[in-house]
């Protein structure tokens, strides 16, 4: 019997698929940190090649529009023309705040923009092929409170024409 389990666990062993090594928190942390630093310094410099490769497969972002919900290759070709022009856009974080949970991290951070004002970009990583890639990517402008009103009424009234 014993040698029954014995046998019975080898094969289980053999059959289980090893985990990666668990990377401590404050190293995936500065990883992700990086990660973020990057990806904002390829916009800068209109490296469009080193901005889409910090995606995710399966990647989305989301813009400070209603309608910009995009996946990697709807998002590519939007953002292409302005890679093209030598200049995307310059966001800086000034705040960033990074939770890291296994291979899973999420963070929000404030934005210095050029052309937005501040900002705010938030999303989700995921470590894939060892590295953490955007799963997630969520652009936001802010509005203080106190003007809120004055936005939802100019949000109210229609469109100008074209």
């Amino acid at each position: 019997m014993r040698l029954l389990f014995a046998l019975a666990s080898a094969m289980l062993s053999a059959c289980t698929p090893s985990r990666p090594p668990v990377v401590p928190t404050a190293e995936a942390e500065a990883e992700v940190r990086r990660a973020l630093d990057d990806f904002h310094d390829a916009a800068a410099k209109a490296d469009e090649a080193r901005y889409f490769a910090h995606f995710a497969k399966d990647g989305v972002f989301l813009g400070t529009d209603a309608t910009e919900r995009w996946d990697v290759a709807a998002f590519r070709a939007y953002a292409h023309p302005h890679f093209a022009k030598g200049k995307a856009w310059t966001m800086r974080a000034n705040v960033r705040f990074v939770v890291v949970r296994g291979d899973v991290a999420w963070f929000d951070e404030a934005l210095e923009t050029e052309k937005l004002g501040p900002a705010r970009g938030s999303g989700v990583l995921v470590r894939e092929g060892g590295v953490f890639k955007l799963a997630q990517y969520n652009l936001a402008i802010t509005v203080p409170n106190e003007r809120f009103g004055a936005v939802r009424a100019l949000l109210e009234t229609p469109p100008p024409k074209p």
